[in-house]
């Protein structure tokens, strides 16, 4: 590993953050000599990022906490369009009022990783919508679109690999590479951005943002991409069994994203504390080397250090403590996630697949069946006998709760009202 002049050079590369990145010495250089701007784009196509973002996030945590200033731009505007990458069918287009709910919602998940306001290295939100809204299409076409090729466009994995499959390109969406160009040009004039950062599925892209500010202002710009990422045993990041990973709390409890982490597999644990935790490299690999049942513990740290940076210390907390009063200590905790019947249906007896499935915690009545029948289902933690079980309101404790359970790590409370 080449040696690092820049903080943020040298901690990236030491935690393996880092897929490719333009001309490193140059930008190692540059931000050795004076505090420079980077940015990472967002599209709104939903009202929460989730972990399949978390490691963009930590890039733009590390380069504030270096000294530099991080942009978080909002694709208010490129979410009209829709990125093709990775994409066998065109996104659903949102409406305005969609997409502005969305960016609403999602600015809320970056207070709590970076630090916001007026300072040379306080954070900025932007949005595209800003520039991209008030494009005229001949000025478009005649001062940024004569600068592109359309046969690089073509050799561009978000376009190739859907003509290769025969599936439909859009001429909307075969627009949104010029215009994701066009963002890195309108940053270095607005904030003096130098780095564009993103996923490695989107080098190609970020390369042609910078070659598009060399060719319209005369702009020195870099790229630097991230590893896509997988579990040790190939599973794709950011899916639990109940849907996707959120950062929005609303969307997932801190519990259930603590509970994400918990479960990581041995084998990734040294690899996710380098990548979403800032515990010293060292700790992390006295961590990484723990055998048995005591690597249990190193991914309970795991846990509850993502969660604090996600949700705050105090959620980490009670989430921790909520996971050790439910397996360490059998109980039934107030804090595990809960969801809420008329008691009339458990007097009447609601079936235990159906309700598990109203407590989410299977994605359908089929998938409840078949779970209660392979013996993963329990009630106020014992076995249910039968999918043709009946739960009713002389199951709830003193309370008014009872326990439901997928498995041995997968819990809801369901409270009678």
């Amino acid at each position: 590993m080449a040696a690092y002049k820049s903080d943020f050079m040298r901690i990236v590369h030491e935690r393996g953050m880092v897929h490719q990145c333009s001309d490193a010495a140059r930008l190692d250089a540059l931000l050795s000599s004076g505090v420079r701007a980077a940015y990472i784009g967002f599209d709104c196509t939903a009202d929460s990022l989730h972990v399949g973002h978390l490691l963009q996030i930590m890039l733009l945590r590390w380069w504030q906490k270096t000294g530099h200033k991080p942009i978080a731009l909002m694709g208010g505007g490129t979410t009209k369009v829709g990125d093709p990458s990775g994409r066998d069918d065109t996104r659903q287009l949102l409406t305005p009022q969609q997409i502005d709910a969305n960016m609403a919602s999602i600015k809320r998940s970056f207070a709590n990783y970076l630090a916001f306001g007026g300072g040379p290295t306080d954070a900025i939100m932007a949005n595209n919508a800003d520039w991209l809204d008030t494009l005229l299409y001949i000025p478009l076409l005649r001062d940024v679109g004569r600068h592109f090729s359309v046969n690089r466009m073509l050799t561009m994995d978000s376009v190739k690999l859907r003509l290769e499959r025969d599936q439909p390109l859009s001429f909307l969406e075969f627009n949104y590479m010029i215009l994701q160009s066009y963002d890195f040009v309108e940053l270095k004039k607005r904030h003096d951005c130098i780095l564009q950062m993103g996923g490695s599925d989107q080098w190609g892209n970020i390369v042609m943002g910078a070659d598009l500010g060399r060719r319209m202002e005369n702009a020195e710009l870099f790229a630097l991409t991230s590893p896509l990422l997988a579990t040790a045993s190939g599973a794709k990041m950011g899916k639990s069994a109940s849907g996707a990973v959120w950062l929005n709390p609303k969307r997932l409890s801190p519990y259930d994203f603590w509970q994400y982490w918990r479960n990581a597999e041995d084998d990734d644990v040294g690899r996710f504390l380098r990548l979403f935790t800032e515990l010293p490299l060292g700790e992390i690999a006295r961590l990484e080397a723990l055998q048995g049942q005591e690597i249990n513990e190193a991914k309970k740290i795991l846990a509850t250090e993502i969660t604090r940076l996600a949700h705050g210390a105090a959620a980490a907390s009670e989430a921790e403590q909520t996971a050790r009063r439910t397996f360490e200590e059998g109980g039934k905790a107030d804090t595990l996630p809960s969801v809420t019947v008329p008691r009339t249906q458990l007097v009447e007896g609601v079936p235990a697949f159906e309700l598990f499935h109203q407590a989410g915690l299977a994605p359908s009545r089929t998938e409840a069946r078949k779970l209660i029948k392979g013996g993963g289902g329990r009630l106020n933690d014992k076995p249910i006998a039968s999918d043709a079980a009946v739960i009713k309101d002389s199951d709830l404790d003193a309370d008014g709760t009872l326990k439901l359970s997928a498995g041995r790590k997968r819990h809801v409370l369901v409270r009678a009202a």
